[in-house]
């Protein structure tokens, strides 16, 4: 993943519980990087160590972390780093997981040795949507559960959020269910 992952993740620790309980989290997942580069790939061990040190110092599971960080992703990390692209997303909820499809199609042009999940959409209602998520890398549902209630805010919408398939039980992918 890209640095800016891991910074983001920095960043949230760092304001939600302060620097000391960063420099905690850096010394028990064993990352020794004192500054990470938004445009350099690092490993993606990296980001999982910290999810794993984050969530055995703040006393919270992995999977609460991850859906937190894919929160505050959407809610700081995107809006302050990519404002104008996710404005451009769409109007509402349902335009911008209509577009989303597209839209790692336009961070590739930022981050060139991105290796981007795949979404699409099916389902299509008016108050609600499947988004089909497709990546190399396990693990991350509960990070893009955060993702998907993260624009629900960010469009001031109530969510509800609910993994109708998973890779955990054999799929080849996982389904969400967006409905507002």
């Amino acid at each position: 993943m890209y640095g800016i992952v891991n910074k983001a993740i920095q960043d949230l620790v760092t304001e939600n519980f302060g620097a000391d309980k960063w420099e905690l989290i850096k010394e028990k997942s064993g990352v020794d990087v004192d500054y990470f580069l938004s445009n350099e790939p690092y490993d993606d061990d990296i980001t999982f160590q910290l999810a794993g040190a984050t969530s055995e110092i703040i006393g919270i599971t992995v999977g609460q972390v991850l859906n937190a960080f894919g929160e505050w992703w959407i809610l700081r990390t995107g809006k302050e780093k990519y404002g104008g692209l996710m404005e451009a997303g769409g109007n509402n909820l349902k335009e911008f997981l209509v577009n989303l499809p597209q839209f790692h199609n336009r961070i590739m042009l930022m981050y060139p040795k991105l290796t981007p999940p795949e979404f699409k959409v099916s389902d299509i209602e008016n108050n609600s949507i499947h988004v089909h998520y497709f990546s190399k890398r396990e693990g991350l549902q509960e990070f893009v559960r955060g993702l998907l209630s993260g624009l629900g805010k960010m469009y001031g919408v109530e969510t509800s959020i609910d993994l109708m398939q998973t890779r955990d039980e054999g799929n080849s992918h996982e389904i969400f269910k967006v409905s507002w």
